[in-house]
């Protein structure tokens, strides 16, 4: 990773400068402290597998994946915040350990996210309180940052509505249940992104180095690849060794490794030239759609597929078919991951990917089969149809990635 920063123009901020609020800038590198913040989602990613899997419906999945976008959102606001300062020194370090805590409440009240259980406190309020505070600790913060920075000062100033317009429909919501807080949660991610992305794209947020922001959102990637291993583990506990769950076990490897090599072979390095041969307002513009937004198919994929593969894992040596519900979990999430690379790659360079806009297609279609096949036989079709995009990848786009490579190397 490079030891200089840039700022939003491309130019060189040098190291530890401070920020307009005294903070310190960064190195460019992702700090040991922002990994340890990390951790909280891992737990919060593995109770919203277990939700949708406990739910095992087309609501609790749609529930699921509005939990999903909320807890998306705060991760992301806070890799905007270290790459404003550094994430380990001063009022940083103290904001994010107050989230970190707000996180790990969302994360606990998730069982109770629609379905409050008698006795104690409401789930569903005590749920979208802790996010409302996640994200007001981070808002401030940023704009203690801020000082000084009359554009950054402005930007932080025209967020707040959006994120305080959300909470107010998360918290009637909540109130309410049922549907109707099915329906105000959709309507309060809708008020809290549109109004961000609408203020952001063309905004004055700063990217100080684009080689932080790319890595920053590669481990989060990891993050959720290995939350599908962990899964699998989950899957497993309890029952005995057998050879269609030894089966089940590799293949679900082999799916996870899949998923990394689409990611990280080719696509990310694509990203981190991009958005490091960008500048000014351009810089901008890919940050908020292809890291801020576009990222959220690939999380949200990824974690769908675990779904998938801890039913698989689970069922294994059942001798029954894995079922419509997980079929479509095991698949569809692969395809959302495949579709969301898509987007990024369309973002970053204003092109569709041949051999993925294919492996998607392929996947879409494995679903209804699936569903009817044994588990180990519908994993193995999906790990199949990953291995052959990113084998035709890594041939059919060979010059390509050396180029990639070779320019990465030069600005290390």
């Amino acid at each position: 990773m490079r030891a200089a920063q840039t700022d939003e123009g491309g130019g060189p901020s040098g190291n530890g400068q401070l920020t307009g609020g005294g903070a310190v800038l960064g190195t460019g590198r992702v700090t040991t402290f922002e990994l340890f913040f990390d951790l909280v989602y891992v737990f919060t990613l593995t109770q919203i597998t277990a939700y949708m899997a406990h739910a095992h419906s087309s609501a609790g999945a749609l529930q699921g994946m509005l939990l999903l976008a909320l807890v998306w959102f705060s991760w992301s606001a806070y890799a905007w915040l270290g790459n404003q300062a550094r994430a380990d020194l001063g009022i940083v370090r103290a904001g994010m350990a107050l989230a970190m805590a707000g996180v790990f409440v969302v994360a606990l009240t998730i069982p109770e996210a629609w379905h409050d259980l008698p006795g104690g406190l409401p789930g569903p309020l005590v749920l979208t309180c802790a996010y409302l505070f996640v994200r007001c600790v981070h808002l401030v913060v940023y704009a203690r940052l801020a000082r000084g920075d009359r554009g950054l000062v402005r930007q932080v100033a025209v967020s707040w509505p959006p994120v305080l317009g959300g909470a107010a429909l998360l918290i009637v919501g909540a109130i309410m249940g049922g549907d109707t807080q099915t329906a105000l949660f959709a309507a309060a991610i809708a008020v809290d992104w549109g109004g961000v992305y609408a203020t952001s794209r063309r905004g004055s947020w700063r990217i100080h180095s684009a080689a932080y922001f790319a890595e920053r959102h590669q481990l989060f990637v990891i993050i959720a690849i290995g939350e599908s291993l962990l899964a699998m583990g989950a899957g497993a506990a309890g029952h005995p060794m057998s050879a269609p769950l030894l089966a089940a076990a590799v293949l679900g490897v082999g799916a996870a490794a899949g998923l990394w090599w689409l990611y990280f072979d080719l696509s990310t390095h694509i990203g981190e030239h991009q958005l490091e041969q960008s500048q000014g307002p351009a810089r901008l513009t890919l940050a908020v759609g292809a890291y801020g937004y576009g990222h959220f198919p690939v999380a949200a994929g990824i974690v769908v597929t675990a779904l998938g593969i801890e039913a698989v894992v689970a069922h294994a040596d059942d001798g029954k078919a894995l079922g419509a519900f997980y079929g479509w979990a095991l698949c569809g999430g692969a395809a959302l991951y495949v579709g969301g690379l898509l987007l990024f790659g369309r973002i970053m360079l204003k092109a569709w990917g041949g051999f993925r806009l294919l492996g998607l297609c392929l996947l879409l279609a494995w679903a209804p089969m699936a569903g009817l096949l044994p588990p180990v036989a519908a994993l193995a079709g999906v790990v199949v149809i990953l291995a052959a995009v990113a084998t035709a990848e890594r041939l059919g786009y060979a010059e390509m990635r050396r180029r990639v490579l070779h320019s990465a190397h030069l600005n290390r």
